[in-house]
């Protein structure tokens, strides 16, 4: 276990440079040395996912995961089928992209009832198992932080997606650590622990003071509170070694010059990481 991570391990999660195409992001990548991308949908969608596979291969780029699959609960059964035939579609974009992970947000409530949508959660990653399997990817559970229980995510913590993935008790069903989502819980070094070979991505940034926005709010590496080389330590320690993704959603980051921005999360993740 390093003190400070190897830069062979950053990835750029796409987010992090939203206002640049994935073409862009690709060539962004390459001048700044980064070996590493995590793609989104849209970003996918945007160039279409053949084109896409040719650029990002031939650019020599390593893609540590597609994001997002996920959102399961919904009101009624018609449309929870259609949530999962959107959830095949993006298992077959990861494994066209050559990554073997797909993040899983997990969906809000769609009306107060957060115990249903919890099972319907639990129901729609058991469904896609066999699926994911068929096309050797993995489902990663993303606790998202309990301000986004309302409209983002149900499963709000590391210890809910543990026992989602115990229970379930599948090879393609594991978790992701992002430092913004889980740094407050007083569990959280237990949970990284129980967790061990089941995590299946690490992701970095920071939580300001005062948080600037409930969406776009999240920092660079040390501009706020998140212990994150403890973190990344943990992981570590429980047998991740993977890539780690810088996923920063600020509107004052997208607007500042993407190479800026790759130039600083670099020194940043050498830093602080």
């Amino acid at each position: 276990m390093s003190s400070q991570p190897s830069l062979e391990k950053i990835s750029l999660n796409q987010i992090t440079t939203e206002h640049w195409s994935l073409e862009e992001a690709v060539e962004g990548c390459l001048r700044q040395d980064v070996p590493w991308i995590s793609v989104w949908r849209h970003k996918i969608h945007d160039l279409g996912l053949s084109k896409s596979r040719k650029l990002i291969n031939d650019a020599g780029l390593k893609v540590s995961s597609v994001c997002r699959g996920g959102m399961f609960p919904a009101p009624t059964p018609e449309e929870r089928k259609e949530r999962m035939e959107d959830n095949k579609r993006a298992i077959e974009e990861a494994a066209e992209l050559n990554t073997d992970v797909l993040v899983l947000v997990c969906g809000p409530a769609p009306d107060r009832d957060i115990d249903s949508a919890r099972k319907w959660v639990e129901e729609g990653i058991e469904e896609l198992i066999p699926y994911a399997g068929q096309h050797g990817v993995k489902l990663g559970i993303e606790p998202l932080h309990p301000m986004y229980a309302a409209d983002r995510s149900v499963i709000s913590t590391l210890g809910q997606a543990n026992s989602i993935s115990e229970k379930l008790k599948s090879d393609q069903v594991g978790v992701v650590v992002d430092v913004f989502h889980v740094w407050w819980d007083p569990q959280l070094y237990l949970e990284i622990a129980r967790a061990g070979s089941n995590i299946l991505g690490f992701h970095v940034s920071d939580w300001i003071v005062p948080v600037p926005d409930i969406f776009k709010g999240r920092g660079m590496m040390g501009d706020g509170v998140i212990e994150i080389r403890r973190m990344r330590k943990a992981v570590e320690e429980a047998g991740y070694h993977g890539p780690i993704e810088v996923e920063i959603i600020n509107e004052a980051i997208w607007n500042q010059p993407g190479d800026e921005t790759l130039k600083q999360m670099k020194d940043r993740f050498i830093e602080h990481v």
